[in-house]
C-alpha cells in the first residue's frame, strides 16, 4: 500500500471510519437475526469492510445486476440507507471544518450511493479497476 494511502486511511479510521463500522456491524447484526434479512446482513457487512479502509478501492456496478437488486435497494434504503447517509453526510460536516479533513469528508459524501443503494454494486481493488480498464 502506498504510503499516501495508508496515511489516509489511519486518519479515516481515527475521525470516522470506527463509528460508521460499528453502526454498519450493528445494522448487519441485526439483519441477520431473520433469515429473510440476511442478505441485507451481508451487504452491511461488505460496507462495513469498506467504511473501515476506503482509500485504495473503490465501488464499481455489476455488469448485469437482477430485478431483485432494485427491490432489495428500495428496502434497504427505507430502512438503513438513509439513516447511515446522514451519519456520513454529518460526519463530513465534521471532517470539513479542517483543510487535512477535506479529503476524509469527500471520501464520506462518495460513500453515500453505496449506502443508500449497495445491491448490484461491488468494492474492488484500485489496482482491479485499472486491471479491468487496460484489458477493455
Amino acid at each position: 500500500m502506498k504510503p499516501l494511502l495508508l496515511l489516509l486511511n489511519i486518519a479515516w479510521l481515527l475521525t470516522a471510519g470506527l463509528w460508521l463500522f460499528l453502526a454498519y456491524v450493528v445494522f448487519g447484526a441485526v439483519a441477520c437475526i431473520f433469515i429473510v434479512t440476511i442478505p441485507f446482513g451481508l451487504a452491511s457487512f461488505r460496507i462495513a469492510n469498506f467504511v473501515l479502509w476506503p482509500f485504495g478501492r473503490e465501488v464499481v456496478r455489476v455488469e448485469d445486476p437482477t430485478g431483485l437488486s432494485a427491490v432489495g435497494n428500495v428496502i434497504w434504503f427505507l430502512v438503513a440507507g438513509l439513516w447511515l447517509a446522514i451519519g456520513h453526510v454529518v460526519t463530513a460536516f465534521g471532517q470539513a471544518v479542517t483543510v487535512i479533513g477535506l479529503p476524509l469528508a469527500w471520501a464520506n459524501i462518495k460513500l453515500i450511493p453505496v449506502t443508500c443503494f449497495p445491491f448490484g454494486k461491488r468494492i474492488v481493488d484500485n489496482a482491479d479497476v485499472r486491471a479491468l480498464m487496460v484489458r477493455s
